[in-house]
């Protein structure tokens, strides 16, 4: 008989052998929009760690594994890696519990909870060492931002930009990869956002960091604040951003000395990523068959648009986005 589910039996065995023979429940833990996926290796003493099922031909776990260790070493809560099998795709891992940042941030526990999400990020950057990490280079920012014509655009919107647009469409990448690449170098998760920050002791939790390079340092708190799933006020956004920033330069972080120049990076390098995961969620919709991000791409219309209009030189974008009738 075929099991209808060859890698999870294969997980299964692993863990078995890892866990010395130990009984334990397998039930998933967290769906992600890669092609990991998570379980929760539940024990007879209700004990629980976290497996991660990783298809080597798809998936690289060295990543995960060397950053899970630089962000232990910079004092940050992450899992710790239990095992691990790099060949067949599998890591054992603590386990951070089930409470997101996502679920259960309010208007009345967040701001000590994005306090503690800011500290945690300060620690991150200040641990920073040349070497570590891949560059978020020019090659990097460009293949990103152009996700959103390719995917967003011609497979999503079904349109197809002219000569004019696409001169447009260049300039403003131009515009923001200048930006990005001013901006002073730190570690940079890439994914820093209350989806993938998890309740926990000490707080937070992080997660999901295999993607980490270093880049930007605006880049972080952009993901923390002008989030995937979540929206807040702009006041909000610019008082945390005005703390993060008076934390870093009192740290020593090399944050610019004037707070309206970081928080004109700050906005272009969102830019930067709202038209990123725009053609994203649009590529895991289409090529993944995960529908339900599209749900949330009216959101990044509307961050882009808000950046934009703010700035005379991102005007361009403005008037494209006009053209192409994206709603937010």
């Amino acid at each position: 008989m075929i099991h209808a589910d060859p890698r999870r039996e294969a997980l299964e065995h692993w863990l078995a052998r890892e866990l010395g023979g130990a009984r334990f429940t397998l039930t998933p833990a967290s769906e992600d929009a890669s092609f990991r996926r998570y379980f929760r290796a539940t024990l007879d003493d209700g004990s629980s760690l976290i497996a991660m099922d990783a298809p080597p031909d798809k998936e690289d776990c060295r990543p995960f594994v060397h950053v899970a260790w630089l962000l232990h070493q910079a004092g940050v809560h992450a899992p710790q890696v239990r095992a691990q099998d790099l060949a067949q795709g599998f890591l054992l891992l603590t386990d951070l519990g089930n409470r997101t940042y996502l679920n259960e941030l309010a208007p009345s526990n967040a701001p000590r909870l994005f306090a503690d999400a800011t500290d945690a990020l300060i620690r991150w950057q200040l641990a920073t060492r040349a070497g570590e990490l891949p560059p978020y280079d020019e090659a990097l920012l460009r293949r990103e931002m152009q996700l959103f014509p390719d995917w967003y655009v011609t497979r999503h919107l079904q349109a197809e930009l002219r000569d004019e647009q696409k001169d447009r469409l260049e300039q403003i990448f131009a515009l923001l990869v200048q930006s990005a690449l001013a901006q002073p170098k730190v570690y940079v998760h890439r994914d820093y956002m209350p989806r993938n920050l998890m309740i926990s002791d000490p707080n937070p939790g992080v997660l999901d960091f295999q993607d980490a390079v270093i880049g930007p340092i605006a880049y972080d708190m952009v993901s923390l604040t002008r989030d995937a799933f979540l929206s807040w006020d702009e006041e909000s956004v610019l008082d945390w951003t005005v703390r993060y920033w008076e934390k870093a330069r009192a740290a020593g972080l090399p944050v610019a000395a004037d707070f309206g120049e970081f928080w004109r990076a700050f906005e272009w390098m969102g830019l930067q990523r709202h038209l990123k995961v725009l053609g994203i969620f649009a590529r895991i919709n289409y090529r993944d068959g995960k529908p339900k991000y599209l749900a949330d791409t009216p959101r990044f219309i509307r961050y882009a648009r808000d950046v934009a209009k703010r700035y005379t030189a991102l005007a361009p974008l403005t008037r494209l986005l006009d053209e192409l009738k994206c709603e937010s």
